[in-house]
Formats: C-alpha cells, sequence, structure tokens
C-alpha cells in the first residue's frame, strides 16, 4: 500500500509524527531507518549510552527501549486492525513503561539489536498486508486509526527520537 495516511485516519496529536517521514513508502522508510538507526547506535559507547542532556530527561538506553516498547504497541494495535479485531485499544504511559524497563541494567548493544529485531518483526508484518487491510480502522487510545496510519506513525515516531538522540544527546555528550 502506497500513499501516505489522510488526516482523518489518525489522531491530530500524530500529525507531527507522520510529517516527518519523507517518502510515501513506508515500508521503505522503516527498513532504511532500521540500518540507520542501528548504525547511529553501533558508533555510541556504554557511556554515551547513559547520558542525559537534562536532569529530568531520558538517558539515550531508555529512548532505546522507548522505541522499541512504543513499536510493539504501535505494530501490535496495526495487527490487530489488519485482521479485522473491533475491539477499541487501550493507550500506555510512556513514562511508566520507561520506568518499569530497567534499561540502566542492559547494555546499549544488546538494545540496539532488540530495537533492530522489533523493526524486522514490523517490517514484515506490513509487507504482509493486502490493500484492504492496509486501509482498515479501529480505535486505539480512544481514537479511530487505520493500519496505514500506524505504520507511518511508527515510522515518524522512530525518526523524532532518532533526531533527538543526533542533536540533544550525541552532540551534546563531552568529549574526553
Amino acid at each position: 500500500m502506497s500513499g501516505k495516511p489522510e488526516a482523518d485516519e489518525y489522531a491530530a496529536f500524530y500529525e507531527k509524527y507522520i510529517a516527518l517521514v519523507p517518502s510515501a513508502d513506508v515500508v521503505g522508510a522503516l527498513e532504511a531507518q532500521r540500518l540507520q538507526t542501528t548504525q547511529l547506535l553501533s558508533a555510541c559507547s556504554e557511556r554515551e549510552g547513559n547520558f542525559r542532556y537534562a536532569p529530568e530527561k531520558w538517558t539515550m538506553k531508555e529512548v532505546i527501549g522507548h522505541l522499541a516498547d512504543s513499536e510493539r504497541i504501535f505494530t501490535y494495535r496495526a495487527l490487530r486492525i489488519a485482521r479485522a479485531d473491533a475491539t477499541p485499544l487501550s493507550g500506555f504511559e510512556q513514562e511508566d513503561y520507561v520506568r518499569a524497563a530497567g534499561c540502566a541494567r542492559r547494555q546499549l548493544r544488546e538494545m540496539a539489536e532488540e530495537f533492530a529485531a522489533v523493526r524486522i518483526a514490523s517490517i514484515a508484518l506490513y509487507r504482509s498486508l493486502d490493500d484492504e487491510s492496509w486501509l482498515r480502522r479501529g480505535v486505539a487510545n480512544k481514537n479511530e486509526v487505520s493500519v496505514r496510519a500506524l505504520a507511518f506513525i511508527t515510522a515518524g515516531h522512530e525518526l523524532h527520537h532518532r533526531r533527538l538522540l543526533e542533536e540533544r544527546y550525541l552532540a551534546a555528550i563531552p568529549r574526553a
């Protein structure tokens, strides 16, 4: 399925993520991001993974954990809706997930591998869908959303956070 989602396929809050995706080929964008993000993370040290650019902000590892968890949830929603499951799906509190994830005890390398594995699974799901499934809509977090929009939200959300990693984390880390 090609083409960006229409504005009525998602809650207005997600426009900021969808607008970041430069291509109408969301599966191609997801694959390119997997390569770009894993390459970015492979160049980072464990010290950098534990860096936070301000006291109240997440560490780089917590951002990566958030990306993996959010992608799992967005893709789970897409799976349920694509399979014509009309059950309204609940939201999630990202701060609670990050606190419970235990990212500080994990290695950045391991978390980068996990992100890549989650992304590969997401891509496999999206590649398997027919045109009708891409356009199917359901309710997630009390808002109507299409499968197509969820794919674009996933891609835009990752790009948003990768840019933050580059601009606010990696650019701010003191070099020894």
